[in-house]
């Protein structure tokens, strides 16, 4: 289960298991045996931003509305998330991996890519690199961390996902055509609702049936996107792993199955997406100023709406607020929208920045 081919590039995903709830339930025993929810007002419209595995037995994930959930699990606990308090044991967890190896790139608060190709040292293989930083991040933090082994990073994220939580799954370069093949192309890195819904037109629906069309034949329905996914199906995925370059803005958006009416839902999925965004500029520890919505109708006119803040912020509830303020400096809830997006640019340093005590500041529109 080793990769020792010459030349093989090594690469970890290494993901912390239910993070944000691990992290209270190793401080708090009396958390450790019920369901424990991370996310917003269960009775408003909050949306749920992790839960245990005690949780999800119910059915609640990740991006739900909290008001499910709770209907779902009525005697679950409900907890608001402590974003500083993950941010501390994020520094550790990244830390850790470092000393195994200089390029890390974190991918959010809970969740890295590790290069290890040419820096085994003493350890001989990726297998016994990763069983190693297992064993650390347990020692040291008292949480897990499942990781994938494999030459790339789009087969590692997958593998770490295989076997949660505390879990180790290695696929050897031999084994990736057979690893992918039976998998649902969801599974693959950028296909979201709406490609997926091409690709099940074209009666795709495992990366196997993804395997047996033509290069041409994706590029013809899905763009360059096509040619990406066409290599993806094979395992070829040549995306290097490095240090994040300076970003000028973070942000989310999803394009929707079906058009959504309901400004409710819209606010509901805005919110989620500001958590997303805010989990990725604390993880980078930036703040930003400049908060943007954007909208798309059905007939693809598209439209965006900014509001500058006095103080910049990563602050989710802000984030979303101003997010479903500015939807309502559009046509939405009048009009059906078919996707949504969150953005937040003028990014600042984090470090040495003061806590912000007051959620809103006197804002400047743009």
């Amino acid at each position: 289960m080793e990769i020792r081919d010459t030349g093989q590039r090594r690469i970890l995903h290494c993901d912390m298991d239910s993070f944000f709830a691990a992290v209270h339930m190793r401080d708090e025993p009396h958390l450790r045996e019920v369901p424990l929810v991370i996310g917003g007002d269960p009775d408003g419209r909050g949306v749920v931003s992790t839960a245990n595995y005690a949780a999800r037995e119910y059915g609640i994930h990740s991006a739900q509305p909290a008001a499910t959930a709770k209907r779902l699990c009525p005697h679950a606990v409900f907890l608001r998330p402590e974003l500083e308090r993950y941010r501390r044991e994020s520094r550790r967890i990244m830390d850790i991996f470092r000393d195994f190896t200089e390029i890390v790139e974190p991918a959010s608060l809970d969740e890295a890519y590790l290069e290890v190709t040419g820096r085994l040292g003493p350890y001989g293989s990726a297998t016994a690199v990763a069983e190693a930083i297992r064993a650390r991040v347990r020692e040291e933090t008292g949480l897990t961390v499942s990781i994938g082994v494999s030459n790339s990073r789009l087969v590692a994220k997958i593998a770490s996902d295989w076997d949660k939580p505390d879990g180790l799954t290695v696929v050897r370069p031999a084994r990736v055509p057979e690893f992918l093949a039976p998998l649902p192309v969801r599974k693959l890195h950028g296909v979201g609702p709406a490609t997926g819904e091409v690709l099940s037109g074209m009666g795709i629906t495992t990366v196997d049936d993804l395997r047996a069309r033509s290069r041409e034949e994706l590029a013809g329905a899905l763009g360059q996107f096509g040619v990406t996914l066409h290599d993806f199906s094979r395992g070829i995925d040549p995306r290097p792993v490095g240090i994040p370059r300076e970003r000028k803005s973070l942000g989310v958006e999803d394009t929707f199955q079906r058009d959504i009416g309901d400004l409710a839902e819209m606010d509901r999925r805005l919110t989620a997406m500001a958590g997303h965004v805010a989990e990725q500029l604390s993880a980078k520890e930036l703040r930003g100023r400049t908060i943007t919505a954007k909208v798309r109708f059905p007939d693809f006119r598209t439209l965006t709406r900014s509001q500058t803040l006095e103080r910049p912020s990563q602050d989710p509830e802000e984030i979303a607020f101003w997010a479903c303020q500015l939807l309502r400096r559009t046509e939405a809830g009048h009009r059906p929208v078919r996707l949504l997006g969150v953005t937040v640019s003028n990014l600042e340093d984090n470090a040495g920045a003061p806590e912000q005590f007051s959620l809103f500041g006197s804002q400047n529109g743009l």
